[in-house]
């Protein structure tokens, strides 16, 4: 995943919280899903995860006082507002049995094997 180890334990953790995820320690232990695919949401999974940023670009902060940075982000605050909105409203209509079907599909269109070589192909 190329990430921190500990970035993925927290993930893991607050899915573990919330039922989605169980976990067993020792030999042969580890994660497993937990939770109904067709139950579960892409909203839920979000808010599970603690609502992290949804939108990278966003109002500025860096000069509260200055007339320009209040103008920009008081014209793009409700545009920013409703686009996360409708993010996680089509979040809400998302469920994890979608997500798994779409995989799957993809899986068999490689001939049903993922490999180092073929997981992360466009």
């Amino acid at each position: 995943m190329n990430t921190n180890p500990v970035v993925v334990r927290r993930i893991m953790a607050g899915l573990r919280d919330q039922g989605f995820v169980s976990s067993e320690k020792g030999h042969g232990g580890g994660w497993t899903i937990a939770a109904d695919f067709e139950a579960v949401t892409l909203r839920e999974i979000y808010d599970a995860l603690g609502r992290p940023e949804m939108l990278a670009m966003g109002n500025r902060t860096d000069a509260p006082g200055c007339l320009v940075e209040q103008t920009v982000n008081a014209a793009l605050g409700q545009a920013f507002d409703e686009a996360e909105a409708l993010l996680l409203n089509w979040f809400g209509e998302i469920t994890l049995a979608q997500l798994s079907e779409d995989f799957h599909a993809r899986l068999s269109d490689l001939g049903g094997a993922v490999t180092l070589e073929n997981a992360h192909e466009a």
